[in-house]
Order: C-alpha cells, then sequence, then structure tokens
C-alpha cells in the first residue's frame, strides 16, 4: 500500500487552489496527485515529523499550481520549447510561490518557498534563484526528486514514459548535479520495493 499521506487539514483554500490547477490541466493534477504520494514516502523514510509531512504534501500538491499563468502555447506545446517560451514557463515556480502567499493557508510561507525552490539544483544552476545544495529548502528539495522522477515516468509529448531502471540511472547520473545525493540514496532504497515505482 502507499504511504499515509497526513491528512490536509487546509480547507477550502488549498482544494480550490488545487481545482483550478486540475481544471486548467488535468494531466498536471494527475502528476501532482502522484508527486504527493512519493514526496510523503520519502519525508516519511527521512524520518521527518507528521507536521512537516503536511507541509510537504501540501506544497508538492500545488507544486505547479502557478501553471494556471502559464499561456496555452507554453502549456501545451507538442515540441519541447524554445529558448523564449522556456524562460515563460520557468515563471511558474515564483507565481505558484506567489498565488499560495495570497491565501489563507496555514504554514503558507513555508509552502510557498518549497513551491518557488522546487526546480533549484543541487549545484546552483537551477531556477528561479539559482540556489545550490542546502541552501535549498529541504521541502523543496524532496518535492524536486519526486517530481523528477514522476515526470521521467511519464509520457510526455516530447518524450515517452521510461522504465524505473533508466529513471534511477538518469537520477543517479544528475545526483550532485541537479538532485541532492543524500536524497537519492534514501529514494532509491525506499522505491526498489514500493507500491509507487514505475513499472
Amino acid at each position: 500500500m502507499p504511504p499515509d499521506v497526513p491528512e490536509l487539514s487546509q480547507g477550502s483554500c488549498m482544494a480550490a487552489l488545487f481545482a483550478a490547477m486540475r481544471a486548467r490541466d488535468p494531466a498536471t493534477g494527475r502528476h501532482c496527485d502522484r508527486v504527493v504520494a512519493l514526496s510523503v514516502a520519502l519525508a516519511q523514510a527521512c524520518g521527518l515529523p507528521e507536521s512537516e509531512q503536511e507541509v510537504i504534501a501540501i506544497a508538492a500538491r500545488l507544486h505547479d499550481v502557478g501553471k494556471i499563468g502559464t499561456p496555452d502555447r507554453v502549456l501545451f506545446s507538442p515540441t519541447r520549447l524554445d529558448r523564449e517560451d522556456w524562460e515563460i514557463m520557468k515563471l511558474h515556480a515564483a507565481t505558484g510561490a506567489g498565488i499560495i502567499m495570497h491565501s489563507d493557508i496555514p504554514q503558507r510561507e513555508q509552502i510557498a518557498l518549497a513551491v518557488r525552490h522546487h526546480h533549484e539544483h543541487f549545484d546552483g544552476s537551477g531556477y528561479p534563484d539559482g540556489l545550490a545544495g542546502e541552501d535549498i529548502p529541504l521541502h523543496a528539495r524532496i518535492i524536486s526528486l519526486a517530481d523528477s522522477y514522476d515526470a521521467l515516468g511519464d509520457a510526455r509529448p516530447y518524450h515517452p514514459a521510461l522504465p524505473h531502471a533508466e529513471i534511477m540511472r538518469i537520477l543517479n547520473r544528475e545526483a550532485g548535479s541537479k538532485c541532492d545525493p543524500g536524497l537519492l540514496r534514501v529514494f532509491g532504497e525506499l522505491i526498489e520495493d514500493s507500491p509507487l515505482r514505475v513499472p
């Protein structure tokens, strides 16, 4: 069975934001559901307390909420984005954090930080702020790893769904550059026998 996801106590505001995101792009909604489960499983394997698991669960659910403001030609592009459109797509992380900060979700500061920084890379090459290493909030590093695993295992217009073994080869190749190598070791152990593992 998948790990228990902490009961979300944030009420109608979070539900409304997620419903809006899912209505904008159902595939993103399904992706976010899977990222919640993977993120919480990793948080539990790291021994984080339930209060932090809840923050991670909410941030994972809303990590792509900023895509509500992404133009259709970018969000639904059937091909890899060109440089200009990629810069537009990258805005979704900061936009999502801003949306959350305008909500009344409790702990919105922590949640917004995780959303803002879930595309930072461990070597500082990510966005929007170029944070590196442990300067990237732990919650964001957890969601980033879960996001990468699910994205690689999901068919997209510009790449097929990859099998688990190939995903793990890619993630291990990116350890220390894109993803946190310590978190990846924990993730690698938990995912092998997890029902969340892709085929």
